[in-house]
């Protein structure tokens, strides 16, 4: 007798209708609409044209930048290949150094347990260190309809926060809005600003300083996210520009980290590459202002209650993908957004979700799904690349995004079950097998073209569904008023191929045609080299 334990099933997905891993709109109307923001346009594209020469200056003064490239990829797929055994591993140190470790499966959790620790330290408010895994799951919102107020300290996560916004880059949240808009949020939001606030940076950076100074000073529970967890020590770190995210990682009683499960790093010296890759693709700096390290708890020395949050929110699921799971890799550098043209036009929004740009575009529906519901938005992310590979150039850790985006392009064609664009392939694919068939239909296009299909300039503007979506952006060639075959029967094809046939009896294959000049390759005429050649060049 035999029992039957069932068929193991697939991870789960990030749950549907949590978080911020799904937009209300599919990519190309969501585009459609930011594409008519100038001021948007405009933002951008000063933004990443400037991160992006400063991103060739840096790297480019390093002679082994392709090796660091190569180390931090094959870490990175080296922890993937060990992320059980690496997670017992950090979970163990972090408990050994006098912090305690949490399993989050979703959003959904997490949430509830950071939910519950704030609670239990008996505070109503939070300060916050810039994390995309915290905006992953809708952290603030769910604090908030709890009754617990979360303050974000990173600027441009700031300006976001007072604007009632999302973040439109995965570097630099605000990246959409200019120092005009910023002045008005800030006069509008910030209780006791100045009302003769101008729009200067380091006079905007000052009102940021003064709001949050309070806060800093008067909030006892720190809520972060991780760069990189190290297994072998228990040790987190927190890289930032303006040290707000060291005054919330020292300043509190109780820290909260929550880090996605592939953040974890295996040693401590791994970091002497990714303290490398990490700022130059990210900021365009040689190191990070502030690099923040810590391992469980100090005596006496900063946060004396430490929390980490380990989420999972699909990961696991994008990991038994053997092909997408390279996606993974990500250190989160944003790299690929400043290169992409598709992101730079249409701006982060577009994407709907926390992770916008190409990495974004092959992350998002590994996390969360494509097919989730009917129209799943996701289901077009993949689609929202040109597949030029600046990103893949880009990428400090080597991920090959353009791959990945064709290989998501055929998970979704796979899933998204009878189709019109599948029942039109079948048919074609129906036509081109019988050459009965296909002979009838180039007789039924030559017809069309002879009818006036085409117009003067022979293209098609548009095709009828399930082909529009190609006609929609291209213009499509008429079809030829006669066939190859028709031409090749007729009078004309049959005298073009006889004189072709004579042409090639009388100038073989190796021999110079009429008026060739005349090769130089004896041994007197030096074999083909001239004076002006410099030796040795190939």
């Amino acid at each position: 007798m035999s029992t039957f334990l069932g068929m193991p099933a697939a991870p789960p997905r990030s749950p549907y209708g949590t978080g911020n891993l799904r937009g209300d709109r599919k990519f190309p109307a969501a585009a459609h609409d930011e594409l008519g923001n100038d001021q948007l346009r405009r933002n951008l594209g000063r933004a990443t044209r400037t991160i992006r020469a400063k991103r060739i200056d840096v790297t480019s003064e390093l002679p082994d930048w392709e090796e660091l490239r190569d180390a931090g990829s094959a870490i990175k797929t080296d922890t993937m290949n060990r992320l059980p055994e690496l997670l017992e591993q950090l979970e163990a140190r972090v408990t050994e150094r006098g912090g305690t470790v949490h399993w989050a499966r979703d959003g959904v959790e997490a949430n509830e347990i950071v939910t519950r620790l704030v609670r239990e330290t008996g505070s109503s408010d939070v300060i916050k260190v810039k994390s995309m895994a915290t905006q992953e799951i809708g952290l603030n919102e769910h604090l908030e309809a709890e009754g617990i107020t979360p303050y974000e300290t990173d600027l441009a996560e700031l300006i976001v926060q007072l604007a009632h916004d999302k973040p439109s880059h995965i570097l630099v949240p605000a990246i959409h809005r200019n120092r005009d808009e910023i002045r008005e949020i800030f006069l509008k939001e910030i209780p006791g600003v100045d009302p003769a606030l101008d729009n200067v940076p380091a006079h905007l950076a000052a009102a940021a300083r003064a709001y949050l100074r309070e806060k800093f000073m008067t909030t006892k529970v720190a809520v972060s996210g991780a760069n990189f967890g190290i297994a072998e020590t228990g040790t987190l770190s927190v890289v930032e520009s303006e040290g707000n995210g060291r005054m919330c990682l020292t300043l509190p009683d109780t820290l909260i980290t929550v880090m996605g499960i592939e953040k974890v790093l295996p040693r401590y010296q791994d970091l002497e590459v990714f303290f490398q890759l990490l700022p130059r693709s990210s900021t365009g700096e040689r190191m990070n202002p502030y690099t923040s390290l810590w391992t469980g708890v100090t005596p006496g020395d900063g946060p004396q209650d430490f929390h980490l949050v380990l989420l999972d929110n699909g990961r696991t699921a994008a990991l038994a993908d053997t092909v997408g799971r390279e996606a993974l890799n990500c250190i989160r550098c944003s790299a690929c957004l400043n290169v992409c043209p598709v992101y730079e036009r249409a701006g982060g929004h577009a994407y709907g979700s926390t992770y916008p740009g190409p990495i974004g575009a092959v992350l998002t529906p590994q996390l969360a799904g494509m097919h989730a519901a009917k129209d799943d938005p996701n289901s077009s992310l993949p689609y929202a690349s040109s597949l030029c590979g600046a990103c893949f150039d880009a990428c400090p850790v080597k991920i090959d995004i353009p791959s990945l985006l064709v290989e998501l392009r055929h998970q979704n064609t796979e899933q998204a079950g009878t189709t019109a664009e599948k029942l039109a392939m079948k048919a074609a694919a129906g036509v081109m097998k019988s050459p009965r068939i296909y002979t009838a239909a180039q007789k039924a296009a030559s017809f069309s073209r002879s009818v006036g299909v085409g117009g003067r300039d022979r293209t098609i503007s548009h095709l009828p569904a399930p082909f529009d979506g190609w006609s929609d952006s291209r213009d499509t060639a008429a079809p030829p008023k006669q066939s190859f075959r028709s031409w090749l029967a007729s009078a004309e094809g049959a005298e073009t191929m006889r004189a072709a046939a004579e042409e090639g009896a009388a100038h073989p294959a190796g021999s110079p045609a009429e008026g060739a000049a005349p090769t130089t390759d004896g041994p007197d005429e030096g074999a083909g080299r001239t004076d002006e050649s410099p030796e040795g060049d190939q």
